[in-house]
């Protein structure tokens, strides 16, 4: 069963590619600016490592209790694989402290409390030899205001990667955003676009723009995305578990 779900996620992946390259080609833009970032939650630690098999490094989890547990599974199915794992889902700040010990993203950062917990979280797990690096942040920008998708206004952003600047244990690496479920989207990924050129004049190295999914990649690229969060197109269906 192992190999059957090995070549499912081949099949699909191929695909993605497919689907990544030809938007990058529309936009003019070369293949390895875009980087396909693999939302394994729901899914079991196994088809992460089949995905690492197929050359795919950078994982992502929506839940930190999902994903700590995973991170250390995949770590023993995969003991020679360098993965980056990304958190990519709303986190409560009781959680900062857990995910510093596994994360070596987290794109969903949307507030200054967040941000202090996150620092003091990288901080104590430094201090334990549980991570030897600062912790890379996205901002995670509202593109239509809705509270329960999180995130913040397109005001705030520079102000708050100020203060991930002063942490000292946090570094601004860009900004993420979700797409809004009823808009138009080439509007909402213009915007995200040029809050993100802004972002750079301030934080040069701040260029990760994380935005578009399995629905709205390629309009995504289109507007200058640099990773693509892929779950469903790539693993199937939510309700679906792997042997």
């Amino acid at each position: 069963m192992t190999d059957a779900r090995r070549a499912e996620l081949a099949e699909a992946l191929a695909v993605v590619e497919a689907r990544i390259a030809a938007a990058c080609a529309a936009a003019g833009r070369a293949r390895d600016t875009v980087r396909l970032l693999a939302v394994t939650k729901t899914f079991p630690a196994l088809d992460a490592a089949l995905l690492a098999d197929l050359g795919v490094h950078d994982l992502a989890e929506n839940k930190d209790q999902e994903a700590s547990e995973k991170v250390d599974e995949v770590a023993k199915l995969r003991p020679d694989a360098a993965l980056r794992w990304h958190m990519v889902g709303r986190l409560q700040r009781n959680k900062a402290r857990s995910v510093a010990r596994w994360a070596d993203e987290i794109q969903s950062v949307d507030s200054a409390r967040l941000v202090d917990a996150l620092a003091k979280g990288v901080h104590a797990a430094r201090d334990q030899g549980e991570r030897e690096r600062p912790l890379d942040v996205l901002l995670q920008v509202s593109l239509d205001g809705d509270p329960a998708r999180g995130g913040c206004s397109l005001a705030e952003v520079n102000s708050l990667a100020d203060h991930v600047a002063r942490s000292g244990e946090l570094r601004i690496r860009g900004l993420m955003a979700v797409a809004p479920l009823e808009s138009d989207l080439d509007s909402a990924f213009g915007r995200l676009a040029q809050a993100s050129v802004g972002l750079r004049d301030d934080f040069p190295d701040a260029g990760e723009l994380s935005a578009g999914m399995s629905r709205d990649l390629e309009q995504a690229i289109t507007h200058g995305s640099t990773c693509v969060r892929v779950g469903t197109a790539l693993l199937g269906g939510r309700g679906l578990a792997s042997p």
